[in-house]
C-alpha cells in the first residue's frame, strides 16, 4: 500500500488539493502497477512561520520577493 505525505505551506484551494491528490496517486498507478484504492495521500499545511529556507521564515521570503522589482524583457 502506497502511503505519501506532501506537505505544503497553507493557501492551496481543495480544488488545488484534489488535482494534487489525482496526480500524485497516477504515479505509483502506473509506475508500480497498484490500484489506486490502496494508495493513501496525506496533505499537510505547514504556517509560514513554521517553514523556512534560504535563512528565512516563508512569510519573510514572501515579503522580500514582493518588494523586488518585476523584470520586464
Amino acid at each position: 500500500m502506497p502511503y505519501v505525505n506532501i506537505q505544503i505551506t497553507k493557501g492551496a484551494t481543495r480544488s488545488q488539493k484534489a488535482q494534487l491528490v489525482r496526480a500524485v496517486t497516477n504515479s505509483p498507478v502506473c509506475i508500480l502497477r497498484k490500484k489506486p484504492e490502496h494508495t493513501h495521500i496525506v496533505i499537510q499545511e505547514i504556517a509560514d512561520e513554521d517553514w523556512g529556507f534560504s535563512r528565512l521564515l516563508t512569510g519573510d521570503w514572501k515579503n522580500k520577493l514582493a518588494r523586488q522589482p518585476t523584470r520586464t524583457t
